[in-house]
């Protein structure tokens, strides 16, 4: 039996100018659905899938992702991740990807909900060659509670690791645990209940597209705080808060598409399943 509640393997590669997979393999509670290319893209959008509907006590999962040089992937959730009541040992999730040479990927989870008396650990390690292209987001939000109390999980931790030629360029490592915190206070979420993040390296990154989404953030409407900043390689991060996971996934959306036209002079397409 395998130490792991879940397990999922992606090898992607390019083929005549189209990605498809070179390998998929799923175990456990994790699965993909068939691939769908959107707007007659020519690659493919995985939806990964949870049949047990959640994570539970001491639940481990891991993802193992590959995109062969020039292969492009983008790889997204069926629905939000929910994190329930881990008594004993916390839920873990560990994902690794392999970015070759001017490959592609796209990495649009919808929110992760961690309801009362949750503890949840996600590891992110991320190995690109030079000309890969990033684009990662990911949104913190308060589960339900019988209390009725704005945060009723135990903890919520997500580190990620970013290394360009095998040296690490990025580390970004977030760690809220409401007993020990003061949640509303200054350097935490501040009043703010819900917690997004859009980090993106590619090497077209330039002060233009910065000014650009700065614009695009301000003209947002609804009640957040957001920080715009730039990685040491080309790349920017966004640390968004608000209090509803709408008003974030509104934003990175407009982020992403601002990153896809300033690019590619196209625009992404439409993920979610509502």
């Amino acid at each position: 039996m395998s130490e792991w509640t879940g397990v999922l393997q992606l090898d992607m590669e390019n083929r005549q100018g189209r990605t498809v997979a070179q390998n998929v393999y799923f175990q456990g509670a994790f699965k993909v659905m068939r691939p769908v290319y959107h707007q007659n893209n020519n690659f493919p959008c995985y939806y990964v899938l949870n049949p047990g509907g959640g994570y539970l006590d001491g639940d481990k999962y891991r993802m193992d992702i590959t995109l062969e040089e020039k292969a492009q992937l983008t790889l997204t959730t069926q629905s939000a991740t929910k994190i329930y009541k881990t008594p004993r040992q916390q839920a873990y999730q560990e994902t690794t990807f392999h970015l070759k040479k001017d490959s592609y990927l796209e990495y649009l989870p919808d929110a992760l909900i961690a309801y009362k008396d949750a503890k949840y650990f996600q590891k992110n390690i991320i190995h690109m060659e030079k000309g890969a292209t990033l684009l990662y987001s990911d949104i913190l939000t308060p589960g339900w509670s019988p209390e009725g109390e704005r945060f009723s999980y135990e903890m919520l931790r997500l580190k990620t690791e970013i290394y360009m030629e095998n040296e690490l360029v990025a580390f970004d490592h977030i760690k809220l645990q409401p007993e020990s915190q003061h949640m509303s206070g200054l350097g935490f979420m501040e009043g703010y209940t819900h917690l997004g993040s859009f980090i993106v390296v590619g090497e077209k990154t330039n002060d233009e597209l910065l000014d650009r989404l700065y614009e695009a953030i301000q003209q947002e409407t609804g009640n957040f705080a957001f920080g715009l900043s730039r990685l040491a390689v080309q790349g920017f991060t966004i640390r968004i808060m608000a209090n509803q996971t709408q008003v974030i996934e509104r934003i990175i959306s407009a982020c992403h598409e601002v990153v896809s036209d300033e690019w590619y002079q196209a625009k992404p397409s439409f993920l979610r399943k509502y």
